[in-house]
């Protein structure tokens, strides 16, 4: 019975981790339709996309702090309020200016869902179940992506540019769900122990742990934040010699995350399957669909194994696949011209192996490992530092992708898109392979091995100096 709720519980809030990924994919097959339905050049397409992600950067920024005083629950009910207005608003958006300022509001909701929600199945999780709980988030994303690209699919009419209005429309659905779910969801045990509200920790703890397990869970949660007592919540406590590794693991596995340049793919996949050949935005979207269901397969690969296998060797396994494929990516766009209809086909398969190595690695295991790290004291704010940072990253690696495709393009292979010169993403895709790279070299020294160790271990460990690639 326990295990049944732990899972409703880490179901229903990750569902904030679909309209993440919903809110983050529907942009990609809009862009061909508000584009054209506004008259927009790419730089302006750069700056609507970019607009969710400035966003994204003001929730995690400010809410932290707020998640620690207010409680998890109370936060990720605020987003989906956001979210469901959000979603009304993007649609109805009468100007270019209108739709960049809901895409702004909508941004801020990602950013506090984007933190929030794998903190608080981090926190009602057993240890045990703590990896594919929390990866439950990323799982979500990846069918809120998919969801986006469907729903893109189904509304996209090349007769009719505002066809674009409905695919933001649909996003009320889930935000609904999620905010009628969560209302009856509990808060975190942990955050409860924290503000000495214990007998309600402890019936929420007996709920989802038993009543023998709940004892022990709540003498080691008790006892921790009795060793903390002395410490701090602010960003000074974050600042302290013995959590500078939990501050370079958070801020670091999230800059590797984004700047292997997954997003461009998410954001931009119907742009670059028009570079690779097909013809009309409906035939890009569909190889865009492909994207989602191979993310999609492929998170649920990683969530079945990051229990079994650990952190650290899906981490290196998926790095490899996608530094290589990167490669290999960037050859095939070189050669596009002698490839011909081989070289489409060839491209959209590397794209699909570039996100599948990506799904079962760095793209789960950056918010797993982000929620695992920090100490109860300041795991909001820890959290929130680690989705900041991937914002700030997301929003660099977004808004610069046609830039570094035009900057990097050899003279010679540039691709046209009806007259237009689009340059040739080849160098882009190589930089972000010598980036996976230092990604490997990175994580050797700093990815650690959370696997079946207890939150309050692993603060233990940080508070003893023990180094990230020795935890066990």
């Amino acid at each position: 019975m326990k295990n049944t709720i732990i899972y409703v519980i880490a179901v229903i809030a990750a569902t904030g981790g679909l309209l993440f990924g919903f809110d983050t994919g529907v942009i990609s097959g809009a862009i061909p339709f508000f584009q054209k339905d506004f008259g927009l050049d790419n730089s302006m397409v750069e700056l609507v996309t970019s607009a969710g992600l400035v966003g994204a950067i003001l929730g995690a920024l400010f809410c932290g702090k707020i998640t620690d005083i207010l409680g998890r629950k109370v936060v990720i009910l605020a987003s989906a309020v956001i979210f469901t207005i959000g979603a009304l608003w993007s649609g109805f958006a009468p100007s270019i200016e209108q739709l960049i300022i809901v895409r702004l509001f909508l941004g801020i909701a990602i950013g506090v869902s984007s933190f929030a929600v794998p903190l608080y199945i981090a926190e009602i999780s057993p240890a045990n179940k703590r990896g594919s709980l929390v990866s439950m988030f990323q799982l979500m994303i990846t069918i809120g992506v998919l969801a986006s690209y469907l729903s893109d699919l189904m509304f996209a009419d090349e007769g009719d540019m505002s066809c674009w209005r409905p695919m933001f429309y649909i996003g009320v659905v889930p935000a609904l769900i999620l905010l009628i779910g969560m209302a009856f969801m509990p808060e975190s045990p942990r955050w409860l122990i924290s503000r000495c509200r214990d007998e309600e920790g402890k019936s929420v703890l007996a709920r989802i742990e038993g009543n023998e397990a709940m004892e022990d869970s709540y003498k080691t949660i008790k006892n921790e934040l009795i060793k903390s007592e002395k410490d701090k919540s602010g960003i000074k406590e974050l600042m302290k010699p013995w959590l500078r590794n939990a501050v370079i693991i958070g801020v670091g596995i999230m800059f590797f995350q984004q700047f292997v340049g997954i997003n461009t793919v998410i954001y931009y996949s119907p742009k670059i399957f028009l570079m690779a050949g097909f013809d009309g935005a409906v035939s890009a979207i569909w190889a865009a669909v492909g994207v989602g269901v191979v993310n999609l397969l492929f998170t649920i690969v990683s969530v079945y194994f990051v229990d079994r296998l650990g952190r650290r060797k899906l981490y290196f396994t998926g790095l490899t696949g996608i530094f290589v494929s990167l490669l290999l990516l960037g050859i095939c766009f070189t050669h596009f011209s002698y490839l011909g209809e081989m070289g489409k086909w060839l491209s959209i398969i590397l794209v699909f192996v570039y996100v599948a190595f990506y799904a079962i690695s760095i793209g789960p295991l950056g918010w797993l490992i982000i929620s695992e790290v920090f100490p109860q004291k300041v795991r909001g704010l820890g959290s929130s530092l680690g989705s900041l940072s991937v914002w700030v990253f997301n929003t660099v690696v977004t808004f610069t992708f046609f830039k570094i495709v035009k900057a990097f393009t050899v003279e010679g292979t540039e691709i046209y898109l009806d007259g237009e010169n689009l340059g040739n993403p080849a160098g882009a895709f190589w930089f972000y392979a010598i980036v996976a790279l230092a990604a490997i070299i990175w994580g050797y020294f700093y990815v650690p091995e959370t696997k079946g160790v207890t939150l309050e271990k692993i603060e233990e460990y940080w508070r003893k100096g023990g180094k990230p690639r020795h935890l066990r």
